[in-house]
């Protein structure tokens, strides 16, 4: 069962205004189909650089909080309804909440708007003026003006509504981006002091790969309230992450710290840490949790655990010198956003049986001062952890399970006690490489890939949900296909371009008769990461195409 967003419902309008010419097989050359003017988009404010968290008065007779062992099998996912919170817990971050929430907001209002406004210049489209009223229209509501060839081309065979709704919303994605790159509204370029927290606790690089359901694409920056630029994610359906490319992650890092030093040498006693994080839904188990494992936590968890398994058995057997890798297990409640953390033994086993659970932590902890909360959760998760655990490990998941308690306290308050959309709710398919932009809950579903082969699984779950978040309205699937490159390397942009139109012929030809009925557009992209700048469109799939001739 898939929950439909409210701004998505009753949307049979998007094929009734007649038939939509049929978009070509392949995306085309890049043409500038109307002016893209920078008005309209309000960006948030920054997200604040200091703590904001709530004294209270120390209490001489509280007692220690009793550590807990959570033996409640990952599959069987415990059903909480969030209460109000009348008093904020001592170690929420509340001005970081208001800023996160406020960035949230403006970037959902703008494609929040999309719908609303295409419903009235569809209203409009037999008007002498239409073209002009229609461009007064969206520059005014959206921020920018839609392409003139096809309002101008609505006389013929009826506005087409589709090709307008994938041109608008591949535009906003293009404005959110280069603003999140211009602006680092979540300060997520501000690593030092976590990269040098992360060392102390003995790893030098943290590698988390969340599951690709847009429900968790906010796992960095919100969940676990980390700068996006000090950790690695790159996400895969039910966590199923690439063994091979991963352990060629850890030969370019473990080669960066003996070459360069960074970021740390290659002589200090540090792991390369793996994170897994999977998912689960509290309010409806059965239908809400991991479509790539039909809603089976524990299958989830197991899918999870095994694949990093594997990855560490890859470096041990590969590498000499007593090469390994530390590893992590997270599962995340996608109604709460609270976290439960497995904690493995030195040797990287975990009991999927026992874990710490943030959500049971901020109900204990929530009357304490912020030192007996603190303790209170460093406490708890030392009882949840195996007798050889590793102090660095314990020290990170309490910071882990620290950061999570701001999270759920925004769900309770600022989302007021649970989030709307409890199902699937995203607005596009991010295909290809890159996206580090993503940093909000339901905005996209992630398909990193080379090739339409090596990602067919995630490719096809994806659209088994655009069916029926978009399809069944009538309304198509827009895919970015994105690829990052160096700048500093010789032919890397060409390169880059050359693999997105590939990707995309891929794209055409699997989903063939949805690109025929103009139920899949796609959007080409690229971005050099070496100068930080915003993106680069290539072409999409809306663009004009080329004249008919001899």
């Amino acid at each position: 069962m898939i929950r439909r967003h409210a701004h998505r419902d009753n949307l049979i309008w998007a094929s009734g205004a007649g038939a939509a010419p049929s978009p070509a097989a392949t995306v085309g050359d890049a043409r500038q189909a109307s002016p893209r003017k920078p008005g309209g988009w309000e960006p948030a404010p920054a997200a604040p650089r200091t703590e904001d968290t709530v004294s209270r008065p120390s209490v001489q007779d509280t007692a220690p909080l009793a550590p807990s062992r959570e033996r409640r099998p990952p599959h069987r996912a415990r059903r909480h309804v969030p209460g109000t919170v009348t008093q904020p817990h001592p170690l929420t971050n509340r001005s970081t909440n208001e800023q996160l929430r406020t960035y949230e907001q403006g970037v959902r209002a703008a494609f929040d708007q999309i719908v609303p406004t295409l419903k009235q210049i569809s209203a409009l489209h037999c008007e002498p003026d239409f073209t002009q009223r229609a461009q007064q229209l969206a520059q005014r509501e959206l921020g920018f003006e839609l392409p003139n060839g096809i309002l101008d081309d609505a006389w013929i065979a009826g506005l087409d509504l589709r090709r307008l709704y994938a041109w608008s919303l591949f535009e906003t994605y293009r404005r959110m981006a280069d603003d999140f790159f211009a602006r680092d509204p979540l300060r997520g370029r501000e690593t030092t002091a976590f990269d040098e927290f992360l060392q102390s606790c003995g790893f030098h690089l943290m590698d988390i790969t969340p599951c690709a359901d847009g429900r968790l694409a906010h796992a960095i920056s919100y969940v676990l309230r980390l700068p996006i630029g000090a950790v690695r994610r790159k996400s895969y359906a039910g966590t199923l992450f690439d063994v091979e490319e991963t352990v060629e992650k850890w030969v370019e890092v473990e080669h960066q710290r003996f070459r360069e030093g960074r970021p740390n040498t290659a002589d200090t006693s540090t792991r390369y840490l793996k994170v897994v994080m999977y998912h689960f839904s509290s309010l409806d188990p059965e239908h809400q949790g991991c479509a790539a494992h039909g809603s089976d936590d524990g299958l989830a968890a197991r899918a999870g655990l095994e694949r990093l398994h594997h990855f560490r058995q890859a470096i041990e057997n590969s590498f000499c010198c007593g090469a390994s890798v530390a590893l992590l297990l997270i599962g995340l409640d996608t109604d709460t956003d609270a976290i439960r953390v497995h904690l493995p033994d030195e040797r990287g086993e975990m009991d999927l049986n026992q874990s710490v659970d943030a959500q049971a932590l901020y109900d204990q902890t929530h009357n304490l001062t912020p030192e007996a909360a603190r303790q209170g959760i460093l406490e708890a998760v030392c009882a949840a952890a195996p007798d050889t655990a590793d102090e660095g490990m314990v020290r990170l998941v309490a910071r882990l399970v620290e950061n999570n308690l701001s999270q759920i306290e925004y769900v309770r308050t600022l989302q007021g006690g649970g989030y709307p959309d409890a199902g699937h709710a995203e607005r596009f398919m991010a295909v290809g490489i890159g996206f580090e932009e993503i940093q909000l809950r339901n905005l996209t579903y992630f398909a990193y890939l080379h090739t339409v082969e090596e990602g067919a699984p995630d490719l096809d779950v994806g659209c088994r949900i655009f069916d029926g978040l978009n399809v069944s309205h009538g309304l198509p699937i827009p895919v970015v296909v994105r690829f990052d490159y160096h700048g500093r390397v010789p032919g890397a942009r060409e390169r880059a371009v050359e693999r997105a139109r590939r990707l995309d012929r891929a794209l055409a030809d699997r989903f063939r008769v949805r690109v025929q009925q103009g139920l899949l557009h796609r959007m080409l992209v690229v971005r050099d990461c070496d100068a930080g700048s915003g993106l680069e469109v290539v072409s999409t799939s809306v663009d004009p195409q080329p004249a008919g001739g001899h």
